[in-house]
């Protein structure tokens, strides 16, 4: 453990690689070098990117990793794919489509299986997020699945969250409507050459009108395949981290994240808990069966579950 340690602290891009997978296997050990090495975490900035399927997401997230590299920095990419119902890893790797990426020292890049997260995002991205930081990357990008509307959870893991959206979909307004869009601290019409880009950009910026005060999003138009509309994408980002940074809003934000995250390691913990005690008698499958045959009913089965572990 302490190769490894001492490897992610010196740079090794297999050290952080091996204690990614540690960490999504659920092995102790990558917690407990997380642990000691915690202090020297916090330097990273974190963006999200989400939006729809088809908005050209890890497109252009390859070309805003570029753009930030121009200016030398160390970049890290977590790239959150459906999970395999087989494996349990991730299906689509994002990474193909980032392809000349992986020969550059200055990046690194992981796909993550989202592993049944609603929210979009994998249990382990908070601690492969602490990893890469560790790893000495100033900036972190977290590209989500891309099923709409459970993906609001990317807002409790990153300092700036990128909305993607393309005209065409037919959904825009629904999303806007069911609040999806509110997260968002940046928005990209990507694919900005079809018909329809114009009439999405005036929606959303209609839809933000709302905001008088504090941090207003900015609406940027794209053509990511092209490399069109990048570093003004970029600049809106850079704009936002400064304006985080100087209102204070950053350190708020990153208080709510840590206060999430500390919720979701506890559930985690807790859920654990259950499944090793009612397993130890198979209760939970004999419940199961009973509820099954409706020979029982579910919510005298969670009382009989909680009472079997003192929570009733």
């Amino acid at each position: 453990m302490e190769n490894i340690k001492d490897k992610l602290l010196n740079g090794s891009k297999r050290a952080a690689a091996r204690l990614i997978t540690m960490a999504e296997n659920g092995d102790s050990k990558a917690a407990n070098i997380i642990k000691e090495l915690y202090t020297k975490t916090g330097n990273a900035y974190v963006i999200g990117i989400t939006g729809p399927p088809g908005a050209g997401k890890s497109t252009l997230t390859d070309k805003l990793v570029k753009s930030i590299r121009r200016e030398g920095k160390k970049v890290g990419i977590i790239a959150i794919d459906p999970t395999s119902p087989f494996t349990g890893g991730a299906i689509l790797g994002d990474r193909v489509r980032m392809s000349d990426l992986n020969s550059d020292p200055g990046v690194f890049i992981r796909s993550m299986g989202a592993r049944g997260s609603l929210g979009g995002i994998s249990e382990a991205t908070g601690i492969a997020t602490d990893i890469l930081d560790i790893f000495g990357c100033e900036y972190i990008f977290i590209e989500t699945v891309g099923v709409g509307q459970s993906e609001v959870d990317i807002v409790k893991s990153c300092d700036t969250t990128v909305m993607v959206m393309v005209p065409g979909l037919g959904d825009d307004i629904q999303a806007i409507k069911a609040g999806v869009m509110e997260i968002g601290d940046v928005f990209v019409i990507n694919k900005a050459d079809r018909d329809g880009a114009k009439k999405t950009a005036r929606e959303i910026k209609t839809m933000l009108g709302y905001k008088s005060d504090g941090w207003v999003p900015t609406v940027n138009m794209a053509v990511a395949v092209n490399n069109e509309g990048i570093e003004e994408i970029t600049g809106s980002i850079l704009e936002h981290k400064d304006f985080m940074k100087n209102s204070g809003d950053g350190a708020a934000r990153r208080v709510e994240n840590k206060r999430s995250e500390l919720l979701n390691i506890v559930k985690e913990r807790m859920l654990q808990k259950l499944l090793e005690k009612t397993y130890d008698g198979k209760l939970l499958e004999e419940l199961s069966i009973e509820v099954a045959e409706r020979k029982n009913n579910p919510y005298s089965a969670t009382e009989t579950i909680l009472k079997k572990i003192n929570m009733n």
